[in-house]
């Protein structure tokens, strides 16, 4: 008799229970819809004030414009059979000869290679010995007497050694000289895929790299051996080759860049040091370095991070799907996961906290009206930044993940700027020795007859520092990252290198 009751309690429960399931998935539907409207809204609001401002956010206003292939260097014959290899998938590793734009110096076993040397903040040059040695001793190995470097039976001049066993590169870096001419560099690379296709540049940026050592080691030898004007065409084409990936919306590039920018500056200074360029030569080098501004540079590889990010979250919302690099440099390996659950305020939000971030940690950190960086700023955002990271925040995650390192990198521009500023100067301060036989008492004496306006230090606006030395020598420098005035004072890590962050930034010869 109690069956009938129990069955009808059973079905009218069930029947409840489906009722408010029915109300909680209606009301977090609707809890759903009401925050992807916030979401859209605060983005849209946000993107309209910036733009309004002048800011630009569309990924196709930072990826490079096509150009007619006859003025593009990345149609150049050598360059386009080198990219086939780094970046069209043809690459077969267990054949290097496969490409011309090929400059592979270091070959064998790690254990003969020459040690790293040649440090002008060191105030030490490059040891063309330790080169010739290694060239003797590699082409003395199984394979070496197939994939050996030209080299005479009775040793030459380190010098001499040095260039013969470079001239096999002779060919490729003609064509490649040629190539540097054309005006203009578009990468055909297919920016519809946001940050995959800095994926996918890794390759290339590795690969130029190891030509700006080669051009490096040449101009060294070239200055050893009284040819000093085939070293000003090797570091002109080096300097041209970091021009080439300038256009990247990408900061890894300009990483890159300026990893090939300070390579370059090596055989400026031991030119310098040694007297090797002539007059017509150092107007040339300061004029070439004149044209480069990492602090513009760096604002607008920024910017296109930011662009490529919202791009990218742009991307995710419409395919629901999120897609990682899990590869090294040689090899290509992108991870999908899916966000088909995730409502697209998650999205809009990231957009918004993407360009929140650069506007707290970015914009104070560079003045571009005066052309200098703002430690404190940078320093406060590093903390700040830290701080932020321990309140977590559903709507920051992706945001935070591909946002830079700000610090670090607005350390490197910042060097590299201040580096080339002393470079100049030091030109301009070679062309007053060759005309008046000694350094001059003040840098103002340069201007404007060997250099059109001295540069300024960037840290703080103020002139460079300068005096002459009692070998008849000089000392110039920059006050540097930590912004005190140490007399030309330079600092080393435990491991030997100059500390970026202790003392000054300086440009001096050694004493003998």
């Amino acid at each position: 008799m109690n069956e009938k009751p129990k069955c009808k309690l059973r079905w009218r429960l069930l029947r409840w229970g489906l009722i408010g399931l029915a109300g909680l998935v209606t009301l977090a539907a609707i809890l759903v819809t009401e925050e992807n409207w916030r979401g859209k809204r605060a983005w849209e609001n946000y993107r309209r004030d910036a733009e309004a401002r002048g800011e630009h956010f569309a990924w196709t206003a930072f990826a490079p414009t096509n150009v007619p292939d006859d003025q593009n260097f990345f149609c150049a014959p050598i360059v386009v059979e080198a990219l086939k290899y780094w970046i069209g998938g043809d690459a077969d590793y267990s054949r290097p000869s496969a490409y011309r734009m090929n400059f592979k110096l270091y070959r064998g076993a790690a254990g003969i290679w020459p040690k790293p040397g040649g440090n002008w903040q060191n105030g030490t040059f490059t040891d063309l010995q330790e080169w010739q040695t290694y060239f003797q001793n590699f082409n003395a190995t199984s394979e070496g007497k197939t994939n050996g470097f030209p080299m005479l039976a009775q040793p030459q001049s380190p010098a001499a050694d040095v260039l013969l066993a470079l001239s096999s590169f002779n060919p490729a870096l003609g064509e490649l000289r040629q190539a540097s001419r054309r005006p203009m560099a578009w990468m055909p690379l297919n920016y519809d895929n946001g940050f995959e296709d800095a994926v996918t540049l890794m390759p290339w940026l590795a690969n130029e790299k190891r030509c700006a050592q080669l051009l490096h080691l040449r101009a060294v030898a070239e200055l050893q051996a009284n040819q000093s004007a085939a070293a000003l065409e090797d570091v002109k084409l080096l300097l041209r080759l970091t021009d080439t990936i300038r256009n990247q919306p990408f900061l890894i590039s300009h990483l890159v860049r300026i990893a090939m920018q300070a390579i370059t500056l090596q055989p400026v200074y031991e030119g310098l040091a040694q007297h090797r360029w002539n007059d017509a030569q150092l107007a040339d080098l300061e004029a070439v370095l004149g044209e480069k501004d990492y602090l513009a540079d760096f604002q607008f590889a920024m910017s296109g991070e930011r662009a490529c990010a919202i791009y990218t979250f742009e991307l995710q919302r419409r395919a629901r799907e999120m897609k990682r690099y899990a590869g090294d440099e040689v090899g290509n390996l992108i991870v999908t996961n899916s966000l088909r659950l995730m409502p697209s305020a998650f999205f809009y939000q990231n957009e918004l906290a993407i360009c929140q971030l650069y506007d707290q940690f970015v914009l104070p950190v560079l003045n571009l009206s005066n052309h200098t960086v703002s430690v404190s700023a940078c320093r406060n955002g590093q903390i700040n930044f830290v701080e932020q990271a321990k309140h977590w925040s559903f709507y920051k995650i992706e945001a935070r993940m591909l946002f830079p390192a700000i610090g670090k990198a607005v350390t490197k521009f910042a060097l590299i700027q201040a580096q080339l500023d002393l470079a100049r100067t030091a030109c301009a301060l070679e062309r007053f020795r060759l005309a008046h036989g000694n350094y001059p008492d003040t840098l103002d004496t340069l201007a404007p007859h060997f250099i059109t306006q001295l540069p300024h230090d960037i840290i703080n606006g103020q002139p460079l520092h300068y005096r002459r030395t009692d070998e008849g020598k000089f000392v110039l420098y920059s006050v540097g990252w930590d912004e005190k005035d140490g007399g030309g004072k330079v600092f080393l890590t435990e491991s030997g290198t100059v500390d970026q962050k202790k003392g000054d930034w300086v440009w001096q010869y050694p004493a003998k």
